[in-house]
């Protein structure tokens, strides 16, 4: 189902009656305007590539490379300085290890909705980075 009517309802009522803001402006903007301590703020970055041909990095027409990583890392730091609790969800990668090596990495298994072959939307480890217990 691409649309759950009932639950985009539901969804609708509950920002309307809350403080969330829905905003379109760059990631970097929002966070470095916006965080406060005790906000939690969760990441989805556009994945690290975890081989040559696995790069579903295009959200934009700049893309999302190496750079973008580190700077996201750093923005990940910033976030941390200011006592916010953050998480951030991305590939199994020696990058992404090794940009966020000062907190808590979990390896978890991860399922893929989207692949030409079906028997390839299983197996995928994900890694979830946290700055909190």
């Amino acid at each position: 189902m691409i649309c759950d009517s009932d639950n985009l309802k539901k969804v609708s009522v509950a920002l309307r009656y809350s403080k969330a803001q829905i905003q379109v402006s760059d990631y970097k903007v929002i966070l470095l305007q916006k965080a406060e301590e005790d906000d939690f703020i969760y990441l989805d970055p556009p994945y690290n590539p975890t081989s040559s041909t696995a790069s579903f990095t295009d959200y934009t027409n700049t893309g999302f490379n190496d750079n973008d990583q580190k700077e996201l890392a750093d923005i990940f730091k910033k976030l941390d300085d200011r006592k916010c609790k953050v998480l951030l969800s991305n590939s199994d990668t020696p990058l992404i290890r090794k940009l966020y090596c000062d907190f808590t990495i979990q390896d978890v298994q991860a399922l893929r909705a989207i692949n030409c072959k079906g028997s390839k939307r299983v197996g995928h480890k994900e890694l979830l980075i946290r700055n909190y217990s």
